[in-house]
């Protein structure tokens, strides 16, 4: 008996039904992380950030705790059209603010990036998926203070249900073609 195939909303982006969720890049936290990471981190959520503006995709950013974990880091903050919405719950889905700004987009698959992968990023994830979207995780966009949690972070994404990715894939995706103002605008942001 063949295996059931996968639901094509989860394996190819749509920048019609797509959204960022940006999660918890914040100043304090990223401190703690490690610096390599966080400069992958910083770098891809840029790009990400850049091509939501570019082709009209939504952006959602959430703030965890601000008092404890400061601001948006100021290089995406820049990059984001609206204030980050503050929350106190782990997952954006369970944060009633977060929600219903994800819920107000009318969109059905999110692009998820940010830390940490193992707390706020994977019960995120797992909410969305509840809720009945497409859950989409760059792995080069996400990260946790140390690499064992982001690695049982985007297993237990995965395991949920959410599609692991990158972030030059989620760019390709939603591009679709070569040659477009688009593309030659966006593609030298991932070399």
């Amino acid at each position: 008996m063949p295996s059931e195939l996968p639901d094509p909303r989860a394996l190819a982006l749509d920048r019609g039904d797509a959204l960022l969720l940006l999660v918890d890049v914040q100043d304090k936290l990223a401190r703690a992380m490690p610096k390599d990471g966080m400069a992958r981190l910083t770098k891809n959520a840029s790009v990400l950030l850049k091509a939501a503006r570019r082709l009209g995709l939504p952006v959602v950013a959430s703030e965890q705790y601000k008092k404890g974990l400061g601001d948006t880091l100021p290089e995406l903050r820049e990059l984001l059209a609206a204030a980050p919405v503050e929350k106190l719950e782990f997952s954006c889905g369970a944060s009633k603010p977060v929600a219903r700004e994800i819920v107000q987009t009318g969109r059905k698959q999110v692009i998820v990036a940010g830390m940490e992968a193992h707390v706020c990023v994977f019960q995120t994830v797992r909410d969305l998926l509840r809720g009945g979207f497409s859950v989409f995780v760059p792995q080069d966009a996400i990260l946790s203070r140390t690499e064992e949690n982001r690695q049982v972070g985007l297993h237990l994404c995965e395991k949920a249900g959410a599609t692991l990715t990158s972030t030059e894939t989620v760019l390709f995706d939603l591009l679709g073609v070569a040659g477009t103002p688009e593309f030659k605008e966006l593609a030298p942001l991932i070399r």
